[in-house]
């Protein structure tokens, strides 16, 4: 199983230690941001989304332009874009990026970010919502004859797309969810199955449930967690940077809460982040839990804390779980995508690389 490791950019730099400052759509940035991660090795870019961000699909477009072969990863919300429509936008863009292009769908664990956009489901009605989102977009990009659609969110006469991704049987789907009507859509539908970086416990047991569902439907799913690493020469260091990266999480709370609105409450993601926080700060030797604590579990806001070999130890215990997708971003987000390129992802793939040539059987002599 080979590793793929994923970074992220935003379109203007912020963090939970860097306040936001300047135009909400910082064009410089977003294509520096885009090559750093290219350059560092990265295999794709995620570009989140929110109902207050700048548009996802626009930010891909532009950073792919500038770019060369580091492939993308664009979070959508299904309900605001008819399905139709977006597997057109979605095929096309495949197209325009030669084949660079993942989507991860976000069903919306805040009723209020939900609300911002004029979407008033509850939770378990937006999951029933993506899974009839997904089937309908799966037909648009497979299908080769006009069809009809009468479902219960949505209905569709002569449904049909002359465009088709570049990428076959279509652009492949990331999906993410911990709840249990999340879990089920999963295993019906995704590709890849995303985790906020959790206990190697609590993400054993999510990794079991997944392949349970997606079994259920004669499938196999590929998962993806989620971490900021938080890396120094020495451990002692890295755990003092971990502190001042606390300390300023602290300062700037009140600006981020504002701005992200009111916290996840019906997430179950950021319930079982703060599960594991109730543990302590310290996780699993390495995993460290305050910011998640800090934060209400907004987002992936778990670390592993320690030297770049020490990291990379870590990051391969969840490997070994079946979890073949590293998602690293920093709280210096442009600073520690580099730093990830130059002491982090080299090591991580050579301790893979090690790990696969130790399950390859020796041929037998002849």
């Amino acid at each position: 199983m080979s590793v793929q490791i994923i970074g992220m950019i935003a379109p203007q730099e912020a963090s939970e230690t860097i306040s936001r400052k300047g135009p909400a759509v910082d064009s410089a940035y977003v294509r520096a941001f885009a090559q750093a991660h290219e350059h560092a090795g990265f295999d794709r870019i995620l570009v989140p989304a929110s109902a207050t961000s700048p548009d996802p699909l626009l930010t891909v477009a532009y950073a792919a332009a500038h770019t060369q072969h580091i492939k993308f990863l664009l979070a959508h919300r299904p309900g605001f874009v008819s399905p139709t429509l977006a597997a057109r936008q979605f095929a096309t863009l495949d197209h325009y990026t030669g084949g660079r292009v993942a989507v991860h769908y976000i069903s919306g664990g805040s009723d209020v970010d939900q609300q911002r956009d004029g979407d008033f489901l509850s939770h378990d009605e937006r999951y029933a919502r993506t899974d009839e989102y997904l089937t309908l977009l799966r037909r648009v990009w497979t299908e080769s004859q006009p069809f009809d659609h009468q479902g219960t969110y949505y209905q569709a006469k002569g449904a049909f797309s002359e465009v088709k991704p570049l990428q076959q049987p279509y652009v492949p789907i990331f999906f993410g969810g911990a709840s249990e009507p999340a879990l089920k859509v999963a295993g019906k539908h995704a590709d890849v199955y995303a985790l906020w970086g959790e206990s190697l416990a609590q993400s054993a047991d999510l990794v079991r449930r997944v392949r349970a569902e997606a079994a259920a439907h004669g499938r196999e799913v590929e998962f993806s967690i989620s971490f900021r690493p938080i890396i120094a020469p020495t451990e002692e260091q890295a755990w003092a940077k971990a502190e001042e990266i606390l300390a300023a999480t602290r300062s700037k709370q009140v600006p981020i809460a504002h701005a992200r609105g009111a916290g996840p409450q019906q997430s179950e993601g950021a319930r079982r982040l703060l599960a594991d926080a109730a543990k302590g700060d310290r996780v699993d030797e390495r995993l460290w839990t305050a910011v998640a604590r800090e934060t209400g579990g907004r987002s992936n806001s778990t670390s592993l804390v320690g030297t770049p070999e020490q990291v990379a130890e870590a990051l391969l215990k969840y490997y070994d779980l079946g979890i073949t997708t590293l998602l690293l971003r920093g709280f210096d987000p442009l600073v520690d995508a580099i730093e990830y390129g130059r002491e982090l992802i080299p090591l991580i793939r050579e301790k893979v690389a090690q790990r696969q040539a130790l399950r390859t059987p020796q041929r037998k002599a002849a």
